[in-house]
C-alpha cells in the first residue's frame, strides 16, 4: 500500500490534509487479454507500406526544399494576453518577492474557490503600450521590405531595359548580316557563272601549253642532235684525211655507243631498241656508210672519271653474320633520345668513319650531332625551304643536302660554309646520294627526274628521264656505277651512271613507291610505298623475293642491316618496324610520338637510328 495526502475542506471552508492510503500497482497481478490479429489488417499488402514511407519522404523533402529557400517562414504564435494573477505573479517574480507571491497565491486561489472574486477583477490586464511596440515594428518591417522590393523592381526594371535595347541591336545586327550573306551569296553564283565560261580557254591554253613544252622539247633534242653530227662529220672528214679507214672506222664505232648512251636526253623504251639493233647490226669499215648522228657529245675539260666498275665491296669482308641484335634476347631497345630540331626530322645519314650523326629538317637547317652523347657539334643555314636528305662524301669531310627550295647544296666543314650549290632541278628536291669515288653526286626531284653532278666541272652530266612521276629517292650502289630509283609512278629502276641508260625497272607496287635501298651484297633491293607495302626484289631476275604489308600507315624508309638480314622500316604509326628477312617476322620499336621519316643502321650493326615529325632523334641498341 503507498500512502498519499489528500484534502478535505472543513465544515468552515478551510483546506485540511489527511493521510490516505492506495492500492499499489503490480504487474504481476494484471490480466492481459490476447489482442486477436485483424485478418483484413494482416491482409494488407506491403505495397501500402511502401506508399507510406515514400509520402513519408516526400514530405521530408518538401520540408527541406522549403527551408533551403531564400526566406524561411517562421512557425505561426499565438499571443495570449496576460490575466490578472499572471501579471501579478510575473511581477512579483521578476522583483524578487517569493513569500510575497506565496501568500498571494494561497489568498487568490482561496478567495477564487468561495466566488469573492468579481469578474471584473479577473479579467485580462490590457496592454496596449507592448501591442503599439509590436505594431510599430511590424511597421517599420514592412516599410523596410517594400523598400527592399522597390529598389529590387528598379534594378528589375533597368535590366529589362538594358536587354531590350541589346535585343533590338542583335535583331538589326543579325538582319544586316542576313543581308550581307544574301548579297555575298548572289556574287559568289555569278563569280562561278563567270568564271565557268571560262573553263574551255583554260583548257585549251593547257592543252597548248602542253604542246608546246613538247615541242621545245623536240626541238632541244633535235639540236643536240645536229651539234652531234656536226661533231661526227668533223671527225669522220680528220680521219679520211688521216688515211687511216680502219682506225677511223673503230673510233666511230666507240663514238656510236657513246652517243647514244650518254646523251643528256633520258632513255626510252624505243631508243634502247633502236640503239640494240643498232649495235646487233655488221658494222661496215666504209666511213660513207657510218651513222653520223651516233657521236660523243663535248666534253668539258674539267669532268671527272667514273671509276672501272669491279663489282668489288671491301666492306663485304668485315661482315661475319646476322645483326647482332638477332642473338640477342630482346631485340633493340630505347637508349637514347636527342631533341634535334624545332620542326620535323626529315633526313639523317651517320659517317663513314666517326660517331657522328647528320640531320636534317623541316626547319631549314642540317645539324651534327655527336653519338650517343647527343653533343651538338655543327649547324648549317642557308636553305630557304625544308631540307629534305643528306649524305656525307666518303671521306666525312663535306655533307650534301638538297631541299624543298629546287637546290642541292653542298658543305665544306674545314671552312664551316656551303661551298656550291646546284639550281637546275625545277621542282623540290627529295633526296641525294655520294658516289663512293667522291667525285659525283646524284639527286632526285619532283619535276619527275634525276641528276648527276660532276664536283670537279661543277656541271649536270646527265638527267635521268624515264619516270613518269615525282621521283622520291636515289642511291649509289656502294663501290659501283649502279644507280637506284623510285617514284610516284609506282616503279622502281636501276640506272648505269656512266651513260644514264635505264637497265631495269621493277613492277608491282600499286601505290607510290617512298623509298629503296639495296642490301650490302647489292643482290637485293627493298622498296616500300605509301600504303606501307614493302617488297624485296632480286636483282638478277628483276622479280620479287618477298612481300610483306605493314600497312595501312605508309612506310617512309627502308634501311638494310649489314648482313642483310634485317630490314628496319619506318612508318607513319610512329613506330619503327623491324622485318626479318629469313622468317618473315615483324617486331615493333615503339617510342616515337609521331610518324618515323627516316632510319639507318650503324655498319656494325650495333645500333640504330631513327628520326621522327615528334622532332626527335632516338637511338636503339
Amino acid at each position: 500500500m503507498a500512502a498519499a495526502a489528500g484534502e478535505r475542506i472543513g465544515e468552515d471552508g478551510a483546506y485540511y490534509l489527511e493521510q490516505a492510503s492506495l492500492p499499489g500497482d503490480s504487474d504481476d497481478e494484471f490480466n492481459y487479454e490476447e489482442v486477436p490479429i485483424d485478418d483484413d489488417f494482416a491482409s494488407e499488402p506491403d505495397e501500402d507500406l511502401h506508399a507510406a514511407v515514400r509520402t513519408i519522404q516526400e514530405a521530408q523533402e518538401d520540408q527541406e526544399a522549403l527551408m533551403r529557400g531564400e526566406r524561411l517562414v517562421p512557425p505561426p504564435v499565438n499571443l495570449r494576453p496576460e490575466l490578472v494573477d499572471d501579471f501579478v505573479r510575473n511581477f512579483l517574480v521578476k522583483m524578487g518577492m517569493t513569500r510575497t507571491m506565496d501568500c498571494f497565491q494561497t489568498e487568490w486561489y482561496e478567495l477564487q474557490q468561495r466566488g469573492l472574486l468579481n469578474e471584473e477583477d479577473v479579467k485580462t490586464v490590457p496592454d496596449l503600450y507592448t501591442r503599439n511596440q509590436q505594431m510599430d515594428d511590424q511597421v517599420k518591417t514592412l516599410r523596410r521590405d517594400l523598400d527592399k522590393f522597390k529598389n529590387a523592381a528598379n534594378k528589375a526594371k533597368d535590366t529589362y531595359v538594358k536587354l531590350r535595347k541589346e535585343r533590338d541591336f542583335n535583331r538589326m545586327h543579325h538582319k544586316r548580316v542576313v543581308q550581307e550573306k544574301n548579297k555575298l551569296i548572289d556574287d559568289i553564283k555569278r563569280l562561278k557563272k563567270h568564271y565557268a565560261s571560262y573553263e574551255p580557254t583554260l583548257q585549251q591554253l593547257k592543252q597548248k601549253y602542253e604542246m608546246a613544252m613538247k615541242e621545245k622539247m623536240l626541238a632541244k633534242l633535235e639540236r643536240d642532235r645536229a651539234v652531234n653530227q656536226v661533231a661526227g662529220l668533223q671527225a669522220t672528214l680528220r680521219n679520211l684525211e688521216s688515211g687511216s679507214r680502219d682506225s677511223g672506222s673503230l673510233e666511230f664505232s666507240k663514238a656510236d655507243r657513246r652517243l647514244m648512251f650518254a646523251s643528256g636526253v633520258g632513255p626510252t623504251q624505243s631508243a634502247v631498241r633502236q640503239a640494240r639493233e643498232m649495235f646487233s647490226r655488221p658494222r661496215q669499215p666504209d666511213p660513207e656508210n657510218m651513222d653520223v648522228t651516233a657521236q660523243p657529245q663535248p666534253r668539258h675539260p674539267d669532268d671527272s672519271e667514273f671509276p672501272v666498275d669491279t663489282g668489288v665491296n671491301p666492306q663485304l669482308t668485315n661482315i661475319k653474320g646476322p645483326s647482332a641484335h638477332l642473338t640477342r634476347t630482346g631485340g633493340f631497345r630505347l637508349t637514347h633520345t636527342i631533341q634535334a630540331h624545332s620542326l620535323a626530322v626529315s633526313g639523317i645519314a651517320l659517317h663513314p668513319r666517326k660517331q657522328i650523326l647528320a640531320t636534317v629538317s623541316d626547319d631549314h637547317t642540317w645539324k651534327m650531332w655527336a653519338i650517343p652523347s647527343g653533343d651538338i657539334i655543327m649547324t648549317g643555314e642557308g636553305h630557304t625551304d625544308w631540307v629534305a636528305d643528306c649524305d656525307f662524301h666518303p671521306s666525312g669531310a663535306q655533307l650534301v643536302t638538297a631541299s624543298g627550295d629546287a637546290t642541292v647544296k653542298i658543305w665544306d666543314f674545314s671552312k664551316a660554309e656551303c661551298v656550291h650549290t646546284f639550281t637546275e632541278h625545277q621542282h623540290a628536291v627529295w633526296g641525294c646520294s655520294w658516289h663512293t669515288g667522291g667525285d659525283f653526286i646524284a639527286s632526285c626531284s619532283m619535276d619527275n627526274t634525276s641528276k648527276i653532278w660532276d664536283l670537279n666541272s661543277l656541271r649536270c652530266r646527265f638527267t635521268l628521264r624515264g619516270h613518269t612521276d615525282s621521283v622520291n629517292s636515289i642511291i649509289f650502289l656502294p663501290y659501283s656505277n649502279t644507280l637506284l630509283t623510285c617514284s610516284a609512278d609506282k616503279t622502281v629502276s636501276l640506272w648505269d651512271a656512266r651513260t644514264g641508260i635505264c637497265g631495269q625497272t621493277f613492277y608491282g607496287h600499286s601505290h607510290s613507291v617512298n623509298n629503296a635501298t639495296f642490301n650490302l651484297k647489292g643482290d637485293t633491293v627493298a622498296s616500300c610505298d605509301s600504303y606501307g607495302n614493302v617488297k624485296l626484289w632480286d636483282v638478277r631476275t628483276c622479280a620479287p623475293m618477298a612481300s610483306v604489308d605493314v600497312g595501312p600507315h605508309p612506310a617512309n624508309r627502308v634501311a638494310f642491316d649489314g648482313s642483310g638480314s634485317v630490314l628496319a622500316i619506318a612508318s607513319n604509326d610512329g613506330t619503327t618496324k623491324m622485318f626479318e628477312v629469313a622468317s618473315g617476322q615483324v617486331s615493333n620499336l615503339a617510342g616515337h610520338e609521331d610518324a618515323v621519316h627516316s632510319v639507318c643502321f650503324d655498319k656494325s650493326g650495333d645500333f640504330l637510328v631513327s628520326g621522327s615529325s615528334d622532332c626527335t632523334v632516338r637511338i636503339w641498341s
